[in-house]
């Protein structure tokens, strides 16, 4: 049996990057989500969770024992490095999982699986271990607008978000396929998401 295509798919904060991955899923891909097994690790019980307490100590621990979200925040605003030394703990263990359930999908008979990963373009790493990228587009305001009207977040707030992230050219720059989500509906949008699946073996 021909190995399964491993697609990788990734879009800025509001890009709408969720929905065309429940698309391609729908459409019979295997969906690996990065940020699924990411809160798993950091979950009460989670494989990153004793290097945690080791690195930060118990005080950004929940009460159960998870990764204490906020705290972590507050943390990484006054000590730059926090943010570099969690992922640090969290993405190794996250590769790992991916290709523990990426390994599992395709013995199942997958055909295509998709790599969910947020920070696919700022990670380096990943482009070697995918045949092809999937960008979900749109333009900045865009962004800007609906991670506004869906988190309740300044314009500020989603704008310092979308900094700490690649740009629009960078991502569109490491694309191998564009979906283009900007002043389109849900049944345009799964139109082409099913025009573009065919070219993954969809």
């Amino acid at each position: 049996m021909a190995a399964a295509l491993r697609l990788g798919l990734t879009g800025g904060i509001g890009s709408g990057k969720s929905t065309v991955a429940t698309r391609l899923e729908t459409l019979g891909a295997a969906l690996i989500d990065a940020d699924v097994l990411a809160r798993a690790t950091t979950a009460p019980g989670g494989a990153a969770i004793p290097q945690i307490e080791e690195t930060f100590g118990s005080g950004l621990l929940t009460a159960q024992g998870a990764l204490d979200r906020d705290k972590m925040r507050q943390r990484a605003f006054t000590d730059t490095s926090a943010r570099a030394r969690l992922e640090a703990i969290i993405h190794p263990l996250v590769g790992l999982a991916m290709e523990h359930v990426a390994a599992q999908a395709e013995a199942a008979g997958a055909r295509c699986l998709v790599f969910d990963i947020p920070l696919l373009v700022e990670s380096g790493h990943w482009r070697k271990r995918l045949h092809r990228v999937l960008v979900v587009d749109c333009s900045s305001d865009t962004q800007i607008q609906r991670v506004m009207q869906r988190n309740g977040l300044s314009r500020i707030e989603v704008q310092n978000i979308m900094d700490a992230q690649a740009s629009r050219a960078q991502r569109l720059q490491a694309a191998d396929a564009v979906v283009f989500n900007d002043d389109i509906g849900l049944d345009e949008l799964a139109l082409q998401v099913q025009q573009i699946g065919r070219q993954f073996g969809l």
